[in-house]
C-alpha cells in the first residue's frame, strides 16, 4: 500500500473550501499593498482546526524541532530561532525558557491571527537583525464600517489518538467610529499514543488563550487602537526532556497611533509602543525516577517601540521602520534532594541579562516596467547586553565585560522579472547578528539531545551572513510550477563544542560544551512546487524540498532536514470535499554525532479528510472529519528531540460555525 501511495509523489495539499480560491495575498485598503505570500485563513487544507505550529509546518521553509505535542521550535531555512526574529504584529516577544521550549509561536492562537508573514534572509530584517529571515504573526484586525457589524466564529472538535478536546471561539463588531476584536481558546490533551499503539508518557497538555482589540477612528484619516493577548498553559508534559511544564503565563499588550494621508509622498504612519511579560516554570515533580529534582523558572519582560512609514510615488514605493525594545531576561536552577523542603544548589542559567536595541530599516521598490521590478533594502542595529551577575561568566571567562555594545548592519537587492506566464527572480544579502542571550550569557544550560551543559561566552563575535537566492516559475490555467533555491555562507557560526574545563552540574550530563564561533558554516535550500488542475473539481499540488548544512570542516550541521516530498489530491463539488495527501522525508544521511544526530530511517504518511457545509438559518457551517497517519506508521524524524516517536494514527472531528 506503502508504495501505491509513492506514485503520487511530489505533492502538497491543494488549497481552499471554495472552488479553486486562493488565499495567497492581503490586500489593505487606502494604504500601500504589501505584496507577500501570506495566507488569510490560518487553517491548512487537510485540516481547518490547526495549531500554529501546524500552520506554519505546511510552509516550504519551516521545519520544527520537537520536544513533545506542544511548544515546537520552529526552524526558518533550517535555522534555529536565535538565527530569525519572530513578532506579533512587529512587536519583539522573547522567551521565558532556557530549554526553547516556549517559543513565540506557543503564546498566540491560530483564532486571534489574521496572517503569518514569512520574509527569508535578509529580507526579513525589517523587524531586526536576522540571518534566517522573519517571522511575523499578523493578529485579525476588523475594518471600520463594514455592512454587517457583528461577526464571529465558533470551532470545536476531537482528536482521538491523544483526546483532545478544543474550542475555539472569536468576536468582532465593526462601527463608523469603533471596532472592537475578541478571541478566546482552550485545548486540552492527554498522553497520544504512537505507531506501535504505546503511549508516550508526559505528552499531555492544557493551553488557553484569549486576545482583545480595540480601535476608535480619531478622524476620517486616523485611529489609535489597544491590543492584549493573553495565554496560559498548566501541566504540559515534554517527553524528550528530564522535565516539564508546570506553568506558563504571557501577557502582551500594545497601543498604537495610525495616520493616513491621501496626497503626499508618505501614506501611512503607525506608531506602536508595546510591552510584554512572560514568566515560565520547568520542574520535574512529574518525574519520581529523578535521583535529584530541579525546577527551572524564567521570566521575560520587553518593553518597545516600532514605528513604520509607508511611501508611494508613482513606480516607487517604500517602507520604513524603526524598532527599539529593552528586554530582560532571568533563569534560575534549583536543585533539590529526594526531600524537597531542603535546597542544595542555586544558580543564574541566565544571570538578569538586559538586552537594548534600537534599528532603523527600510524597504524600497521600483517597478521598472509593466514586467519587472527592483527591490532594495538595509538595516542599522545597534545591540547593548549587560549581565548583573556577570561572576557566573567570569568562571569561565575570566575578565569577560559585564557590558558589550554590537553594530549589526544589513543590506538587501532583488530583482524580479515576469514575462508572459514566466517568472523569475534574483537576490543577495549581507547582515550581522548578535550571540542570543544563552549563547553569550548562559550557564549551565542542559541539552538534553546531546547531554552536555552549555556555557556562553560574552566575547562571540557577530555572525556575519553572506547570502543568494533565486526562483523561477511557470504557470497557466492549468498549470503551475515554482522552483526556488538560497544559498547562505555563515562566517563566525556560532555552535557548541566540549570544553576541556568544567565538570557536568546536572547529573544526566556527560560533559560540558562551551558556545564557540567556528570560521564558517554553509547551508543551502532548494525546493519545487507543483500543482495541476486534473478536472474542474479536482486538483493535485507537489512539494519537494532539500537542504544541506556543512561545518568549517566538512562536517554535517545538525537538524538540517533531509529530502522531503507531500503530495496531495483535493476533490470539491458543490459544498462537499475530500483531500488526501502523502508526506514524508527520505533517509537523514547526513547527520551529525558531534551534536548528538544519529540515522533517522525513511517514512511515508498518509493522511485523509472530509468536509461538508451547510446553513442553519443565516449561520454558515462546515463539518470535517478526518485521519492522520492512516496506516498508524511507527516513526521518529531527524528533528524529534531524543527520537521520540510521532503520534500514530489519529481520527479528529471538527465543526466550524460563522455568524
Amino acid at each position: 500500500m506503502k508504495y501505491i501511495i509513492m506514485l503520487l509523489f511530489l505533492g502538497m495539499s491543494v488549497m481552499a473550501q471554495n472552488p479553486h480560491a486562493h488565499h495567497d495575498s492581503i490586500k489593505n485598503l487606502e494604504e500601500v499593498t504589501v505584496k507577500n505570500a501570506t495566507k488569510k485563513k490560518i487553517e491548512t487544507e487537510m485540516k481547518m482546526a490547526v495549531s500554529v505550529d501546524e500552520f506554519l509546518s505546511s510552509s516550504d521553509n519551516i521545519s520544527f524541532i520537537k520536544r513533545g505535542a506542544y511548544a515546537w521550535e520552529p526552524l526558518l531555512n533550517n535555522m534555529s530561532t536565535e538565527r530569525s526574529t519572530v513578532t506579533i504584529d512587529g512587536m519583539h516577544v522573547f522567551g521565558a525558557c532556557t530549554d526553547k521550549m516556549d517559543p513565540i509561536t506557543s503564546y498566540v492562537e491560530s483564532n486571534n491571527l489574521a496572517a503569518i508573514d514569512i520574509k527569508s534572509g535578509q529580507e526579513g530584517s525589517l523587524h531586526g537583525a536576522t540571518v534566517a529571515g522573519s517571522i511575523d504573526l499578523r493578529r485579525k484586525s476588523t475594518p471600520f464600517g463594514l455592512q454587517k457589524k457583528w461577526n464571529g466564529a465558533y470551532q470545536t472538535g476531537f482528536e482521538f489518538n491523544n483526546k483532545q478536546f478544543f474550542n475555539l471561539g472569536n468576536i468582532s463588531y465593526s462601527g463608523t467610529k469603533f471596532v472592537a476584536d475578541g478571541s478566546i481558546s482552550y485545548r486540552t490533551a492527554d498522553n497520544y499514543h504512537d505507531g506501535n499503539n504505546d503511549e508516550v508518557k508526559h505528552s499531555q497538555y492544557n493551553k488557553f488563550n484569549t486576545s482583545l482589540g480595540l480601535a476608535y477612528k480619531t478622524s476620517d484619516l486616523s485611529s489609535v487602537r489597544l491590543d492584549a493577548i493573553f495565554d496560559m498553559a498548566k501541566d504540559v508534559g515534554f517527553p524528550a526532556l528530564p522535565m516539564d511544564l508546570w506553568l506558563s503565563r504571557a501577557l502582551i499588550t500594545s497601543a498604537s497611533y495610525k495616520q493616513l494621508f491621501e496626497e503626499g509622498l508618505v501614506r501611512v504612519v503607525d506608531t506602536k509602543i508595546y510591552f510584554n511579560a512572560i514568566e515560565h516554570y520547568m520542574d520535574d515533580t512529574t518525574r519520581p525516577e529523578n535521583l535529584v529534582h530541579m525546577d527551572m523558572p524564567g521570566w521575560s519582560t520587553t518593553y518597545g517601540l516600532v514605528s513604520k512609514a509607508n511611501l508611494k510615488r508613482n513606480n516607487y514605493s517604500s517602507e520604513i521602520q524603526l524598532n527599539a525594545y529593552d528586554n530582560l531576561s532571568i533563569a534560575e536552577m534549583r536543585m533539590y534532594p529526594q526531600d524537597r523542603s531542603e535546597r542544595t544548589m542555586f544558580a543564574y542559567s541566565w544571570p538578569w541579562v538586559t538586552t537594548r536595541f534600537a534599528g532603523l530599516s527600510m524597504n524600497n521598490s521600483w517597478d521598472l516596467s509593466d514586467k519587472s521590478q527592483l527591490n532594495l533594502g538595509g538595516s542599522l542595529g545597534v545591540n547593548y547586553n549587560y549581565s548583573k551577575y556577570v561572576e557566573f561568566n567570569w568562571i569561565f571567562h575570566p575578565g569577560a565585560p559585564q557590558e558589550k555594545t554590537r553594530f549589526l548592519p544589513s543590506i538587501n537587492a532583488g530583482y524580479n522579472l515576469n514575462i508572459d506566464h514566466f517568472n523569475f527572480s534574483v537576490g543577495t544579502g549581507y547582515g550581522h547578528r548578535a550571540p542570543s542571550v544563552s549563547e553569550g550569557y548562559g550557564y549551565y544550560i542542559y541539552n538534553s539531545f546531546d547531554r552536555y551543559d552549555y556555557i556562553g561566552d560574552p566575547n562571540l563575535k557577530n555572525e556575519i551572513s553572506y547570502e543568494g537566492n533565486a526562483s523561477a516559475g511557470f504557470k497557466n490555467e492549468k498549470f503551475s510550477i515554482q522552483g526556488k533555491i538560497n544559498y547562505f555562507y555563515i562566517q563566525n557560526y556560532i555552535i557548541g563544542r566540549i570544553l576541556s574545563m568544567g565538570s557536568p552540574m546536572n547529573y544526566q550530563s556527560v560533559g560540558v560544551k562551551g558556545y564557540t564561533s567556528l570560521d564558517y558554516a554553509t547551508l543551502l535550500n532548494m525546493s519545487a512546487n507543483v500543482s495541476y488542475d486534473i478536472l474542474e473539481h479536482l486538483h493535485w499540488k507537489g512539494t519537494l524540498t532539500y537542504a544541506r548544512g556543512m561545518d568549517d570542516k566538512g562536517g554535517n550541521l545538525p537538524f538540517i532536514r533531509p529530502l522531503s516530498y507531500l503530495t496531495s489530491l483535493h476533490y470539491m463539488y458543490k459544498n462537499f470535499g475530500i483531500q488526501t495527501s502523502v508526506n514524508g522525508d527520505f533517509e537523514q544521511i547526513n547527520y551529525s554525532p558531534e551534536y548528538g544526530e544519529d540515522l533517522t530511517g525513511a517514512y511515508t504518511i498518509w493522511n485523509i479528510s472530509a468536509d461538508y457545509s451547510f446553513k442553519i438559518n443565516k449561520v454558515r457551517s462546515t463539518i470535517q472529519v478526518g485521519a492522520e497517519n492512516l496506516l498508524n506508521e511507527y516513526y521518529s524524524t531527524y528533528a524529534d528531540w531524543g527520537n521520540i516517536p510521532r503520534m500514530g494514527r489519529n481520527i479528529f472531528t471538527s465543526l466550524k460555525l460563522n455568524f
